[in-house]
């Protein structure tokens, strides 16, 4: 089963100084943090922030590219968590046909919300990334999703490159 999430913002992990997108469950209190790269951070700030670049960044140039060969961007799931790292599918129709494309977390989240597209997580993966945080002592435990799952707009900030 999917959830519908939504991006809740962007933030440095305190301790790596690494972006980390925040999703939360549309129905619920319950977050899931995804560790992105800086550039992809970037492209999602940009999109938070509604800053039009000059030029058409990657991901710009990705739902460009789907839409101009027919397709229409459904929507996008983190698919699974394996060995610490979160995949996910980008989910388009082209002629009625299913499309289903393999992605990076933060690759997709960037493409989902210039495209306007949900963002969804498989309940399984929520469930698995509670488990592994849970056990491996790093930031990422159960003590970061309480923290995160109360945090205030103004808590969260801007992300600031």
């Amino acid at each position: 089963m999917e959830v519908e999430m939504r991006v809740r913002g962007l933030m440095l992990d305190p301790t790596t100084n690494m972006p980390i997108i925040v999703l939360k469950d549309v129905d619920s209190d319950a977050v899931l943090p995804i560790w992105v790269g800086v550039f992809e951070a970037n492209a999602i700030a940009l999109e938070i922030e509604k800053i039009s670049p000059p030029r058409p960044m990657t991901h710009d140039l990705l739902k460009n590219a789907i839409l101009g060969l027919g397709a229409i961007i459904e929507r996008v799931v983190v698919t699974e968590l394996r060995n610490d790292t979160f995949h996910a599918a980008i989910w388009a129709t082209r002629n009625g046909e299913p499309l289903v494309i393999d992605a990076r977390p933060s690759d997709a989240i960037a493409l989902a919300m210039r495209a306007d597209a949900p963002i969804y997580v498989e309940e399984e993966v929520l469930q698995s990334s509670r488990l592994a945080a849970g056990g491996t002592g790093r930031i990422t435990g159960e003590d970061l999703r309480r923290w995160l799952e109360g945090l205030s707009d103004e808590d969260t900030g801007r992300y600031r490159m």
